[in-house]
């Protein structure tokens, strides 16, 4: 209490002395008081709380964050405003990593309902969130299969107003264009939220080249494969509400999602031969090495675009008996289809083939009980059901179905202490039981939040895994199906000391994260060939190697977050965080020449030790008029791959104006920016492990127009 009383003090006389210095700074942020330290939230627990008084700590970007910063995609929110997460971009798309492990095991949820498909990152227009919520490791306890690394939770905003119409449009070079159109409407008991996103971007490369190594040169060959590929995508959903009365409100909501890859038709790259030189003698030089000679044959680089779409659909209920009972009950299907969209040539009559169908369905019922002023119950049941069809990977309509019960208590054991202890019962029809715990605990005093917790988290196995078989015949690799995978399991420790008051806010986290059975590509042993006539027939038809996916990885992860943001006077607001991570990996590989199984260690795929951001936003209104500047910064260390080795070392530094305009009913805002100030880019050849893709500095200009009425 006497250092929270001290800290109130020293930052109170610092203002008054400086309002003393500059009267004027009194318009500074009466006119835009948004900034909100301590908002409430949902992720942590399951149940409404204010941020600061969570058991388990959650990371919160604000609509205003988002709105300062001129981001245009989910990716590049958690990027540019976090220290846990990086993206990676390449030929395959982009890919998130979240606490040094990557995507595929963490859970994304829109207003805590699970996104599936390969498309759900995509899916978000950032004009309609309200906030995003980031839970920092395992959590399955409370979102099941796959909330390994952590949870990210978006929440969308529903205006309150008769009704609200918002339109906002964001233009940058290389053709990026994002428009997005908000209607909300509000009479009497119904409500009615429609929200419509399109996105565009042209094709780019940073370096036109490839690279191949002719003995100990490296010839350069040009490519029209581009490092970002172009797309257009069209996005919609609608949301109705009714509220019948103090006791019962219901839901439905549906989203359509359409999604095409522009890439170049005429492009093309080069593919190289290598053959040894006949001089007439022998295959040996003087020096007792073999003489090769390189051919290079120009390709078509594509055939084909991608198109995916996907629609969901849920309805809910929420049933309010008394204040101390809430039940919930949530419907939802998730649908994802992709798709060859091939060129008309001569060669193909333009058609398109189904690569991939899955479907996802969840039905949850849960309650909230309050038991007693200091205790309150969260329990329900869940049932998950999964299918897939894939043609590229010879999967004919697999399916899985999971049932889920789970049930946390939430305990006020003294005034400064509180306790949280959960348990979810898992069945699968696949794998059988398993059962996930998490505990926290979450001591408070004045200003100082201490917290630590432990959370289990496991990832079943997902269709593709068990059930895919691929054929590679440049690499002449053939890969079999596994049903006898088991899930990958984790065990996540954390702790957070926090201090905060209405100008600061500090926060420290340590963790650890322990994952084992993980998945990875087990190459076949000959004695293993040798006693399956199935796999003896394969290797006879010319496929030198015979693998599967098995449970023979394990990973260990460590790590240390800060962060510190300071609401200055004169309407200053000062930001910054720092994680380091570090990663080891553990994998059996197969030395060919003895048949042994070796153990090797590394970084995870796609880890990064260092990550580092920070950001300066100003505030200012003159009676109408409000100006919003920010200065936002984002440094990473070397990006590990198991493939290219390290990919260099990366910065990006932005501006970002927004100019508000407020009159009777509505409000004009246009935005100025520069993305990427130093115009830092990785000009490595194609086909490398680029630390970032951004063509270079750019400017960035915006208009948000919003009517309320």
């Amino acid at each position: 209490m006497g250092l929270n009383n001290s800290m109130n003090r020293f930052l109170l006389t610092a203002a008054c002395l400086a309002a003393a210095c500059c009267a004027e700074a009194q318009t500074n942020i009466s006119a835009d008081k948004s900034i909100d330290l301590n908002p409430v939230i949902v992720t942590g627990t399951g149940t409404y709380r204010k941020a600061e008084n969570s058991p388990v700590a959650v990371k919160v970007l604000s609509a205003k964050e988002l709105k300062d910063a001129q981001v245009s995609s989910l990716q590049d929110a958690l990027t540019r405003l976090t220290t846990n997460i990086t993206t990676h971009t390449s030929g395959m798309g982009t890919s998130v990593n979240f606490n040094g492990v990557s995507d595929e095991y963490i859970v994304i949820l829109e207003n805590g309902k699970r996104l599936s498909g390969d498309d759900r990152w995509n899916r978000i227009s950032l004009d309609n969130v309200k906030r995003i919520e980031i839970l920092s490791g395992a959590a399955s306890a409370l979102y099941g299969s796959d909330a390994i690394a952590g949870v990210i939770n978006i929440i969308t905003d529903e205006s309150r107003e008769n009704v609200s119409v918002v339109n906002n449009t964001r233009m940058s070079s290389k053709g990026r264009l994002d428009e997005d159109i908000n209607v909300d409407v509000n009479a009497g008991k119904f409500g009615s939220f429609t929200a419509f996103s399109h996105k565009q971007a042209d094709n780019w490369q940073v370096n036109r080249c490839q690279a191949f190594e002719e003995g100990d040169e490296t010839v350069m060959k040009l490519t029209g494969r581009p490092m970002s590929t172009g797309f257009h995508s069209n996005n919609i959903s609608e949301k109705m509400t009714w509220t019948f009365n103090d006791k019962w409100d219901m839901y439905v909501r549906g989203n359509y999602y359409d999604y095409r890859t522009d890439r170049p038709q005429s492009a093309t790259y080069f593919t190289q031969k290598k053959s040894v030189v006949d001089d007439g003698h022998n295959d040996d030089d003087d020096n007792g090495s073999k003489k090769y000679a390189y051919t290079y044959t120009a390709k078509n680089a594509y055939t084909y675009d991608l198109h995916h779409k996907s629609y969901n659909y849920g309805a809910g209920a929420r049933w309010t008996p008394n204040r101390n009972t809430h039940i919930y009950l949530d419907l939802y299907s998730d649908n994802f289809s992709s798709k060859y969209d091939y060129w008309q040539t001569s060669e193909a009559e333009g058609y398109e083939e189904v690569r991939k169908r899955t479907h996802y369905y969840n039905e949850t019922l849960r309650g909230i009980f309050r038991l007693s002023p200091s205790n309150k119950l969260s329990a329900g049941a869940e049932c998950v059901q999964d299918y897939l069809n894939s043609a590229s990977d010879n999967i004919d309509n697999e399916h899985t179905s999971t049932y889920n019960f789970f049930a946390q208590d939430e305990m006020q054991i003294l005034d400064c202490l509180e306790g949280v202890a959960g348990v979810r019962y898992t069945y699968n029809d696949n794998f059988g039981s398993n059962v996930t715990p998490n505990a926290a605990l979450f001591f408070h005093t004045g200003g100082l939040r201490l917290r630590a917790s432990y959370a289990g988290g496991y990832r079943t196995p997902a269709l593709s895994q068990l059930y895919a078989t691929d054929q590679a015949k440049t690499a002449a690799r053939y890969t079999i199906s596994n049903p006898d995978l088991k899930p990958e399991k984790n065990d996540f420790w954390n702790v957070n000391a926090e201090y905060g008051n209405e100008w600061l806010n500090i926060s420290v986290s340590g963790f650890i994260n322990k994952i084992r059975d993980m998945i990875n590509y087990r190459t076949m042993t000959q004695n293993e060939i040798d006693a399956n006539a199935h796999l003896s027939e394969i290797q006879s038809e010319g496929w030198t190697t015979i693998r599967q996916r098995d449970n023979i990885d394990k990973a260990q992860i460590k790590g240390v977050s800060a962060s510190v943001k300071f609401i200055l006077p004169y309407g200053f607001t000062l930001g910054g965080g720092y994680t380091f991570t570090d990663s080891k990996a553990k994998t059996r590989t197969l030395n060919s020449m003895t048949q042994e199984y070796e153990t090797t260690e590394s970084p995870v795929d796609k880890s990064v030790r260092h990550i580092a951001n920070v950001s300066v936003t100003w505030q200012r209104a003159w009676g109408n008029y409000r100006l919003n500047m920010n200065f936002n910064g984002h440094i990473q260390g070397e990006r590990y791959s198991s493939t290219y080795g390290y990919a260099p070392k990366y910065q990006q530094w932005d501006l970002s104006t927004r100019h508000s305009f407020s009159l009777k009913n509505m409000t004009v805002e246009p935005g100025f920016g520069i993305e990427n100030i130093f115009n830092k880019r990785d000009t490595s050849p194609w086909n490398s492990n680029f630390s970032t893709v951004n063509p270079g500095r750019a400017m960035v200009v915006s208009l948000r127009v919003s009517f309320e009425g």
